[in-house]
């Protein structure tokens, strides 16, 4: 199965996240803020980058554009919470950085789901 790291500072959001992926057998790595993101995708390969917008250090765009240095570059989902009245869009602007997806907070299982098993390559079928 793939290699997914899941970032964000709110560690019940990393608790969710990695209960919807790893009943699929995914390896999943946890960051709890840019920084520890970047760190991690160094030297590691990973297949896919779910990552928060806002969090305190480094942030999710300096995660999307870390991200996109790796060889192989993985799929990234970016996610954030709904923006206030007269904030930036940010779900645009990650995708303008590189994220192939962006999903809304609150999101459900299911939204989550299904757009990881967008972005994933399906698992190539042993020959019968």
């Amino acid at each position: 199965m793939a290699r997914i790291l899941i970032v964000d500072d709110c560690p019940k959001q990393r608790a969710l996240m990695d209960s919807i992926l790893a009943p699929d057998g995914h390896d999943v790595v946890a960051a709890k803020d840019g920084t520890d993101a970047i760190r991690r995708t160094q030297g590691r390969g990973f297949d896919l980058v779910v990552t928060d917008i806002l969090m305190p250090g480094q942030d999710g765009f300096e995660v999307i554009m870390a991200s996109r240095h790796c060889s192989p570059a993985p799929r990234i989902i970016a996610i954030s919470g709904a923006p206030d009245l007269g904030q930036p869009d940010y779900l645009r602007m990650a995708r303008d950085l590189g994220a192939d997806s962006v999903l809304q907070k609150p999101f459900g299982a299911r939204e989550f789901a299904a757009a990881v098993a967008q972005l994933l390559p399906l698992p190539l079928l042993a020959a019968g």
